[in-house]
């Protein structure tokens, strides 16, 4: 890597370049720095080119600084001696421009002396020059109650700013060392210009967050279509979209009434949801015997719209006084629970306020619950939907319009083993007889008021557990083993662990040997934070025996979930873990133990991230359980995990996303995350402020969107109504069009053909017992009320 000399500039030359007086920038260094004193300025892999500087197109005159294709290629500007002390100031400013017609990524680093450093990462985007402002103290979104934060640059008072809102680590602003800027890896050279260099008593963090949200609880700044101005508009908006729905609803392809899709394969009529593979490919088979892909909606609830207000109320322009007629929409709410979701999150309890309910009383004069449940079920099936997901309200469950689907949300005062992937707590321990205990709980209450309900798809176990992760990092990929070697004996998986290995070497001479270690006491391995070696090739038996142990877990698990749903709910399939994060171990259980593996998968397509080889060779039916597009362009914040530049990109890629999806003969079905918008400042739960629904705050459809998801969705309907026997005989070559399918037997002349026989039905796996666990307990009797999902609703 060719490097550029590092060579010191006076930063006085820098400033004096500026077209700012000097007397003034030393007001803006807050008055510790003369002007005319010399502060170092070096270059890695980057340059000032020009000696003069250059004006820009609004007229302010700016120096540029190359950064050159390289690893990293910096700019580190430190005192002459000695040390800055900015113990006044609240922030590092820099004048700054991208000189190109593009925005780059900027890496800022503030160190003090002492080794504390301080960084951000910011997007410096293509236009006229700003002030960029880094807090001179960790900062982030969260500290203000969300996930994302308020779009920058902004203009404040006629002045264009770029402050860092999320920055980690520490300083020492007495003895502040050096400031660096760099770039991560650029291609080709990227030019920035810079002008005035020094720091600032505001931060503007407080600013940024001040304002934020209109009455209709919607971003205060900015504008966009379908942006709702008056309560007319709403009211308007509804009554255009009822002629609307009715339009698509008469529109909608001929379905049995569980939403299963008629004129193409028939399969036999088991009176409940199933599954069963024909002609190389799996489905989803309704009551009535006909196929079925699940297009779902999670979240399909006005119950998750509340966000907090108490102690942030400067972020709110309009909230109704308490004796106003839509105060009726606050309430209280407390979301301090300990997980990894909400860590370092502010504003997590008190006082809140839904927008959304607000909004459906303005525009319809009321709140009745049993007009939402049947304007979102018209909106659905409209929209060519045919299941409600996971999280959705239980009013919909006795609606008898369309499939739901339930969760198996277990809790209790089980032993957890933590792996580092704990987003929403640890890993339950399932050789704890108190989890198996908590499990039929939570299984007896789930199934006791839908145990022969036909319109029920069926129950997941769980959600988004932290398996760990798989890929080539060991303490990823077995963090269960060792999160579990690290604990005390006291708790069940440990003891489970040890046995397994006792039962294998016997000794601890014959544990050393395999695992390359030196254990001079079996008893050192029972003592907490014990740290097994990384896996080797001059020891395989280090990963056999993680793997091993993981598979029992995972088979512990599933095993005592599918045990207590067949004895509860017999005729319901088990639809798997909805995993995020997981390990192949899991995957092989749930392939046993469930009727259907089902993911949460972020990504552009479904099989992204996925071991498509593994799961072809458990040949199990897949469903796609969270999935979404968002963007940043109609109000809240955050893009969501899987991010498009525009909204006008979301219906695309939904589109996209489900073409993939049933181009794969395992998957059954994908569900959609989620029915609404999160609040512009954050949901209850964790803060979450994306734009993925389907649907805004306002209750204002995404016309643009629903139509295309709409158009993707009836044109999977009307694949799904050709029979096997075409769509099989489409894919032939020419010279074998004319043979006989497959899937029927040849008609004779002037018959018909032949309709083929269905396939046996296929049940779920019967479980095996587990080696070297310990003996199940049988079904609880004791009851107690279900908690609400702990994880991501």
């Amino acid at each position: 890597m060719l490097s550029t000399p590092k060579r010191p500039l006076a930063l006085a030359i820098l400033l004096g370049m500026s077209g700012i007086p000097l007397a003034a920038q030393a007001e803006t260094l807050f008055n510790f720095v003369r002007p005319l004193d010399a502060v170092q300025v070096t270059t890695q892999d980057a340059s000032l080119p020009s000696v003069t500087a250059e004006t820009t197109a609004n007229g302010e005159i700016l120096r540029r600084l190359t950064f050159n294709a390289a690893e990293k290629p910096s700019l580190r500007l430190t005192p002459q001696a000695g040390s800055w002390d900015w113990s006044k100031a609240e922030a590092m400013s820099l004048r700054i421009q991208s000189a190109q017609d593009w925005a780059i990524t900027l890496d800022v680093a503030i160190e003090s002396t002492d080794g504390k450093v301080l960084t951000t990462q910011v997007a410096l985007p293509a236009g006229p020059a700003q002030t960029l402002l880094v807090p001179l103290a960790a900062t982030s979104p969260n500290a203000h109650g969300m996930r994302a934060a308020p779009p920058v640059p902004w203009t404040r008072d006629g002045q264009r700013s770029l402050p860092a809102t999320l920055v980690n680590g520490e300083l020492d602003r007495s003895k502040v060392a050096a400031v660096t800027l760099s770039l991560s890896q650029p291609t080709a050279a990227q030019n920035v210009l810079l002008g005035r260099f020094g720091t600032v008593e505001d931060d503007q963090q407080g600013a940024l967050y001040d304002g934020l949200l209109d009455a209709y609880g919607q971003y205060a700044r900015g504008d966009w279509p379908g942006k709702v101005k008056n309560d007319e508009q709403l009211k308007k908006g509804a009554e255009e979209e009822r002629k609307q729905l009715a339009d698509w609803t008469a529109k909608l392809p001929q379905q049995d009434p569980y939403g299963g899709w008629l004129g193409g394969e028939t399969f036999e009529a088991s009176g409940f949801f199933r599954t069963e593979k024909r002609g190389g490919r799996w489905y989803l088979v309704t009551p009535d015997g006909n196929p079925f892909f699940s297009l779902g909606v999670n979240a399909v609830t006005p119950g998750l719209s509340q966000t907090y207000v108490e102690g942030r109320e400067a972020m709110f322009k309009a909230l109704p006084k308490d004796n106003e007629p839509l105060a009726t929409h606050f309430g209280k709410g407390d979301n301090r629970d300990g997980t990894t979701a909400n860590k370092g999150r502010a504003y997590n309890q008190g006082r809140w306020y839904d927008f959304y309910g607000a909004n459906l009383e303005r525009t319809y004069g009321g709140n009745d619950p049993q007009r939402w449940v049947g304007q979102s079920l018209d909106r659905l099936k409209a929209w060519g939907f045919n299941t409600l997901g996971n999280w959705s309200d239980p009013a919909f469950n006795t609606s008898k319009r369309m499939p739901y689907t339930l969760p198996l949300s277990i809790q209790g005062d089980f032993a957890t083993i933590k792996t580092g992937f704990d987003w929403w707590g640890g890993m339950p321990d399932p050789f704890d007889p108190r989890f198996a205990m908590a499990a039929e709980r939570a299984i007896a209450i789930a199934a006791r008021d839908h145990r022969d309900d036909p319109w029920l798809l069926g129950f997941f176990a769980d959600n988004e557990l932290a398996w760990g992760g798989h890929g080539e990092d060991p303490k990823a990929r077995y963090a269960l083993a060792y999160g579990t070697l690290r604990l005390t004996t006291d708790v069940p998986a440990k003891r489970a662990f040890l046995k397994q290995l006792r039962d294998k070497y016997r000794n601890q001479q014959g544990l050393s040997k395999a695992w390359g270690i030196d254990l001079q006491a079996w008893e050192l391995m029972e003592d907490p934070g014990f740290e097994p070696p990384l896996p080797n090739p001059e020891h395989p038996a280090i990963e056999e025996d993680f793997k091993r142990f993981q598979r029992l877990y995972a088979d512990t698990y599933f095993k005592t979930i599918a045990d207590s749903l067949k004895w509860h709910a017999p005729n319901h399939m088990l639809l798997g873990g909805r995993f995020a994060v997981t390990v192949p171990e899991a995957i092989e259980s749930c392939a046993e133990y469930c009727d259907v593996i089902s993911f949460n998968r972020y990504t552009r397509e479904p099989q992204h991230g996925l071991d498509m080889d593994l799961l072809r060779q458990l040949d199990k039916p897949l469903l796609i359980t969270e999935f979404h597009f968002g963007s940043r362009d109609r109000g809240p914040f955050w893009g969501g995990v899987s991010e498009v530049y525009k909204e006008e990109e979301r219906g695309p890629a939904y589109a996209t996303f489900l073409k993939k999806a049933t181009e794969e003969p395992l998957i059954v079905g994908v569900h959609w995350f989620q029915y609404l918008d999160q609040p512009v400042t954050g949901r209850l739960l964790d803060g979450e402020n994306g734009h993925f629904g389907l649907v805004g705050i306002t209750d204002r459809p995404w016309q643009g969107f629903v139509g295309a998801v709409r158009t993707a969705n009836l044109g999977l309907a009307a694949d799904f109504s050709k029979p096997l026997v075409a769509k099989e005989t489409a894919k032939q070559p020419a010279d074998a069009a004319t043979k006989p399918a497959e899937a029927s037997k040849p008609a004779e002349p002037g018959k018909e053909p032949e309709p083929a026989k269905p396939a046996e039905p296929v049940k779920a796996a019967q479980p095996k017992e587990a080696a070297e666990q310990p003996a199940a307990e049988t079904p609880a009797q004791s009851t107690a009320t279900q908690s609400e999902e702990g994880g991501k609703p």
